[in-house]
């Protein structure tokens, strides 16, 4: 593990839209995850959407540990329920998010 990352604080990444702001952040949050810093996503907005797709970088998310929350107003926003997410994926909001990010590096994507 790398030192540095051990020593930063938790990063916790809010999403808010598709394409290639979401590929970016899966991406640094895979990176930030696989050098062992504590990472979890909130998918916000539009982004929810995103989640009743197969997607192998979230996948890839989800097997190194990040916690992913999908909005709760989201859901409803886009026609879907937490049956309708993969497994691993929690519903949830902002204030709980941010209740539990703690003193984490906050990043809107």
């Amino acid at each position: 593990m790398c030192r540095v990352f051990a020593m930063m604080s938790p990063l916790a990444i809010i999403i808010t839209e598709r394409g290639a702001r979401l590929t970016t952040a899966l991406n640094l949050a895979a990176s930030a995850a696989a050098l062992g810093r504590t990472v979890s996503l909130l998918f916000d907005g539009n982004s929810v959407a995103a989640l009743a797709a197969s997607d192998p970088l979230l996948t890839v998310a989800i097997d190194l540990g990040i916690a992913v929350t999908a909005c709760q107003t989201g859901l409803a926003d886009a026609g879907l329920s937490a049956a309708d997410l993969p497994a691993g994926v929690v519903t949830g909001g902002m204030v709980g998010f941010l209740a539990q990010a703690g003193d984490a590096q906050l990043l809107l994507a």
